[in-house]
């Protein structure tokens, strides 16, 4: 919960400032942290890079464009990798498929939580979210990062 000042604004929870970019942080999933931009991309940078969620986000394409877009690949080992934000506005390569949650070590497992338009079936937002406080059954599907399949071949 954010403390209010007398002006009426949130007050971000590590720097107590309160402009106004101090907000509640978190995409899809609230993160129950109101923090400003400073502070929050601080927080995210560090989470991305324990989580190893580093990578460049998706190009934003013209929707007028009608030109084939090549799907994207490990800069590695070339092979077909699914860019997906993370429910902290960083971005993380995951494999194509899904595998059993006992063949993936825990550092590199994913789910993929979707959002689904008001009063409709259509998917509009799809969010990376890292497994963390409990572990899934050995069975249970679960999305490797592609960092563990990685073959590297650096030149």
């Amino acid at each position: 919960m954010a403390v209010l000042h007398s002006v009426g604004r949130p007050e971000c929870l590590l720097c107590s400032s309160n402009g106004s970019d101090v907000r509640e942080r978190g995409r899809m999933i609230p993160l129950s942290a109101e923090l400003c931009d400073r502070c929050w991309n601080e927080v995210a940078n560090e989470l991305a890079l324990c989580e190893g969620a580093t990578a460049a986000p998706e190009p934003e394409f013209d929707p007028d464009d009608v030109e084939w877009v090549e799907p994207r690949t490990c800069r590695y080992c070339h092979a077909p990798v699914r860019c997906c934000p993370t429910n902290y506005d960083r971005w993380v390569e995951l494999a194509m498929f899904d595998m059993p949650a006992k063949q993936v070590p825990p550092k590199h497992r994913w789910r993929l939580m979707s959002r689904k338009a008001a009063y409709s079936r259509i998917e509009v937002e799809r969010v990376a979210v890292k497994i963390g406080a409990i572990d899934p059954a050995p069975g249970e599907p679960v999305i490797p990062a592609h960092e563990f399949l990685c073959l590297r071949q650096e030149a």
